[in-house]
């Protein structure tokens, strides 16, 4: 990289620490110019990763504002969804179809689209014009994206501009709740990447999720509580809150759903949520979990299901009833997928009543598992697909959530370029 690249870098991370999510896209655009790159536009996802959203005051070549743009079948949607850097030839509109022809290095100003990547939760993507492109010029605008996503994700906690920006609609109070309690719907390092999708997203009730890393353990919970209502919503809340507790207390997972049971029921009289709770040793693989009245986790191995973890399931939680099965094991193989979900998914049904069921769900994994579909972008066309069954409308919340052993896959979703 050259001086200028490192200066602007430095510049605009020393500028950014006391900036707003508003003054964002004017600092970009600044310490950009002192590079070459013009034209620079932010863009993030929003809420449902349906349409990428422009962040406040940014206008174009023309002085418009700009508009939103559909993450399907446009170029800058393209470089989001198969996170990496698309080049087109110097097309003003970010929503131009992705049948532009591509141009070739020396072939004068080009615009780059790259990925706004947080870990591997996909962002957003930023757009850039370049005088002429060269693998530096790439690696440059690569960083440049990795800076922006980092100010953007460090802001975004505290900005209510930003949570306006992202929704297409008024959100229930209970979807408010869980959205700032769930994890991001996407994490990995080099032994697991973890993939979640949730609708409806404005009015989620009873379905949640959690992760989290512990040394060489993999925490992952689901949850489906009973409901569609505001205290369906509480209800999920407090199990992920009680399961957190617990398990940062050093208990086992059969302990943890008994923490979860005893919570829920102090609380709700004749309220309660079904559930997994599992660990993962990431050294070994083994696999260790309680099943509290849920559907059993799926295994999917070189593009095959291998395995329905099934087990007599213990009550679900809430209603006070003791365990009986306990703790179950499984050995994972490196490459195996593991899939959590909820009743919606299944069950969700056409206008006709065609329920979307079990073999659907597993046949859509699969088939783009061997496209070669990263997880977090399998989980965003399965969600969108059910959507589109139901016109829009779940009859119930759909949650899933994926965990990938020891897969090269998470070299997809990380954008890397050497120089």
């Amino acid at each position: 990289m050259t001086r200028e690249g490192e200066q602007m870098l430095g510049g605009l991370l020393g500028a950014g620490q006391l900036s707003a999510m508003e003054d964002l896209p004017g600092l970009v655009a600044e310490y950009g110019r002192s590079v070459g790159f013009s034209q620079t536009m932010i863009y993030v996802a929003d809420l449902q990763q349906q349409r990428l959203v422009p962040l406040t005051g940014q206008r174009d070549v023309f002085g418009d504002p700009l508009e939103p743009i559909r993450i399907d079948a446009t170029m800058a949607g393209h470089a989001f969804r198969s996170v990496e850097i698309v080049e087109a030839r110097h097309v003003l509109d970010p929503a131009a179809p992705e049948t532009v022809p591509t141009s070739r290095a020396g072939d004068g100003p080009q615009r780059l689209w790259v990925p706004l990547l947080n870990g591997t939760e996909r962002v957003g993507v930023l757009g850039v014009t370049v005088q002429q492109w060269s693998e530096g010029v790439g690696l440059l605008a690569g960083r440049l994206a990795l800076l922006v996503s980092l100010l953007v994700i460090s802001k975004r906690p505290h900005s209510d501009s930003y949570s306006r920006l992202v929704r297409a609609r008024p959100m229930t109070l209970s979807a408010e709740v869980l959205w700032n309690l769930l994890p991001p719907r996407a994490f990995a390092n080099d032994k697991v990447v973890v993939s979640a999708a949730l609708e409806p997203a404005y009015e989620v009730g009873g379905d949640a999720y959690d992760y989290a890393i512990d040394g060489d353990t993999l925490h992952v919970s689901i949850f489906d509580a009973m409901g569609h209502d505001t205290a369906a919503g509480l209800t999920a809340t407090i199990a992920i809150g009680a399961g957190r507790t617990s398990r940062r207390q050093g208990r086992d997972l059969p302990a943890t759903s008994e923490a979860i049971d005893a919570a829920i029921h102090e609380q709700f009289t004749g309220r309660f949520a079904t559930g997994v709770l599992a660990d993962l040793d990431l050294r070994t693989g083994w696999l260790r979990w309680v099943n509290r009245g849920h559907h059993p986790p799926l295994v999917i191995r070189k593009s095959q299901q291998v395995a329905t973890l099934n087990s007599v399931p213990d009550p679900p939680m809430g209603i006070g009833l003791s365990l009986s099965t306990g703790l179950l094991r499984y050995q994972l193989e490196p490459g195996d997928r593991l899939l959590f979900y909820t009743d919606g998914v299944i069950e969700a049904q056409s206008p006709d009543g065609e329920m979307f069921g079990l073999e659907r769900f597993i046949d859509f994994i699969v088939r783009l598992e061997s496209d070669g579909m990263s997880a977090p972008e399998t989980l965003r066309r399965l969600i969108q697909t059910i959507l589109q069954r139901q016109r829009g409308r779940l009859q119930d919340d759909a949650t899933v959530l994926t965990v990938e052993w020891r897969t090269e896959r998470q070299q997809q979703l990380i954008l890397e370029r050497s120089g």
